[in-house]
């Protein structure tokens, strides 16, 4: 079993700030994010607001103008403040609000910073250019940048004191990053692809005719773009269903959580699915009303339900 907190101790004023700052920033740059964890208690909230800084902090060095040199060193700064905030040498009045409410943070629930760590190690890996061969290549990667953050939040999200197989919930939780970051390599792939990045796997867009690349609004001539993205889609779908299995695991609101996260990921799937070249166009997203619903669908527990019924039904087929 994972340690949940449900009191958590007097917050001082700086600590306050410091949440707020990153509360900020998250409410800013991560729309999809938000939506789930604003369905959290507050201390978990703030937890995952911090923890969501540090990493958009990681994000935004890869992700920025500077020579690839700079990132790098930058990159290994940014290792040594997580080195400093896990051994508890961040005071309440650093300069740093990210570093101050990550340190509050790690005292008040078990996460595993380490996370953090294969984080950088991912975006490193973008940093120098890095390519996959396939699948088996990009989970490397794919773990590092999404599925550590699944492990990390499940520190904040805790397990219920009695959940069955609560043992494989950080298996589940990173399955689940996996699901989510190979739905963003698909709704990306042209963004990506004008920033000099190719994340999906060599071998699979040989198999498809799609080894030239996505530099326009059309797919490659004499390509099978369509067959490509349905093939990618049902691998995300299978991730999908794998790390669904968390969701009985957790209490109410942190299930509502990942539900609701995980619930628009999924329909920007859907969306993708059915039209692959969509995301030679443009950015596929959800309007608004689309990612309210499924929130409440999140809170209801809806999906928590369908997963605990479908895994019963596995269960029951194999003593059968």
């Amino acid at each position: 079993m994972i340690r949940t907190v449900d009191s958590p101790p007097h917050v001082s004023a700086p600590v306050l700030a410091a949440y707020s700052y990153c509360e900020a920033v998250t409410g800013q740059q991560a729309r999809n994010f938000a939506y789930g964890i604003r369905l959290l208690p507050t201390a978990k909230r703030r937890a995952m607001s911090a923890l969501y800084a540090f990493s958009r902090r990681v994000d935004d060095i890869g992700d920025g103008e500077l020579a690839g040199e700079v990132k790098l060193a930058r990159l290994e700064d940014t290792r040594a403040l997580l080195a400093r905030i896990r051994e508890g040498g961040v005071e309440e009045d650093d300069t740093d609000p990210v570093a101050v409410a990550l340190s509050h943070a790690a005292r008040v629930f078990p996460i595993p910073l380490g996370g953090l760590d294969e984080l950088i190690d991912g975006v490193q890996m973008d940093v120098r250019g890095e390519t996959y061969e396939t699948w088996d290549d990009l989970k490397v990667y794919c773990r590092c940048v999404a599925g550590a953050i699944g492990r990390l939040s499940l520190g904040v999200f805790g397990t219920e004191p009695a959940a069955r197989g609560a043992e494989r919930a950080a298996e589940y939780a990173d399955t689940l990053g996996l699901a989510l970051q190979l739905t963003n390599i698909l709704r990306d792939v042209r963004e990506d692809a004008a920033g000099g990045r190719t994340y999906l796997p060599a071998d699979d867009l040989a198999k498809f005719g799609c080894s030239a690349g996505f530099n326009g609004p059309t797919p490659p001539e004499g390509s099978d773009f369509a067959g490509l993205v349905h093939f990618e889609v049902r691998r995300a779908r299978a991730l999908f269903a794998e790390g669904y299995r968390l969701l009985p695991m957790l209490d109410r609101r942190s299930g509502a959580c990942v539900a609701a996260m995980a619930g628009i990921y999924r329909r920007l799937l859907d969306r993708i699915e059915r039209d692959p070249e969509a995301v030679l166009r443009g950015r596929v997203s959800l309007p608004g009303h689309e990612k309210a619903y499924v929130a409440v669908r999140g809170l209801s527990g809806l999906d928590t339900r369908h997963v605990t019924r479908h895994v019963s039904r596995r269960s029951v087929r194999r003593r059968a």
